[in-house]
């Protein structure tokens, strides 16, 4: 019997770990085995478009670095695999010291993008569709805010945020009106843009672009 996944890997003192999850197909691998439970490389390559030889590779680069296990088998030819945890998580002050560091955290940002615009693609459809209660049209929600805080104040509020989640998600184990809600939280600071010179004057307008140029 597989060992059932535990709550969370920690990559923040594991380089080889950490590299093997620059690839972004390993990430979304991951990602899916966690979230729609243990599958074959071929249902897993037809989910994402890719062929079974190349699934089938990177679940076992995941499975060498401790990422996924093999689950149980419905018949004796086909082989499941099964997220060994449910969590990865790091220390990002001492993760950034790590060989890769970078480049990991690039590529699972822009996969935790992709996915919150797959689950919006999604959302949408089971909607229509009538898969989710109508209530849900109202309680869902997607929102961007833009404040100014200190880097303290960003971690704090990434903390608070993470524990009132799991807060409301203890309460609501076992209700039936329950639903699986994808959250995705960021805060990503960026520098404030050099302030206009007011007594510049402006470019005069050259009009609609010709056949050839560039506008």
């Amino acid at each position: 019997m597989p060992e059932q996944p535990s709550s969370r890997i920690d990559l923040t003192h594991n380089p080889a770990a950490l590299k093997a999850l620059t690839h972004p197909l390993r990430v979304r691998l991951l990602g899916l085995l966690r979230s729609e439970g243990p599958a074959t490389a071929s249902e897993l390559a037809a989910t994402t478009g890719e062929t079974s030889a190349s699934t089938s590779y990177h679940l076992r680069v995941l499975a060498r670095h401790g990422f996924v296990s093999e689950a149980t088998a419905r018949d004796a030819r086909e082989r499941r695999w099964q997220a060994a945890h449910t969590l990865t998580t790091w220390d990002n002050e001492t993760l950034l010291d790590q060989p890769g560091a970078e480049v990991f955290l690039a590529t699972t940002r822009r996969q935790q993008v992709d996915h919150l615009g797959r689950t919006l693609d999604r959302h949408e459809a089971d909607l229509a569709a009538g898969r989710l209660d109508p209530a849900w049209r109202a309680a869902a929600h997607l929102d961007d805010y833009e404040v100014r805080l200190t880097p303290a104040s960003a971690a704090e509020l990434g903390r608070e945020f993470a524990a009132r989640a799991a807060e409301l998600a203890a309460r609501d184990a076992g209700n039936p009106e329950a639903a699986r809600v994808v959250v995705v939280t960021a805060a990503l600071p960026v520098a404030d843009r050099p302030a206009r010179d007011a007594e510049a004057p402006e470019a005069p307008d050259a009009g609609p672009a010709q056949d050839g140029e560039t506008p």
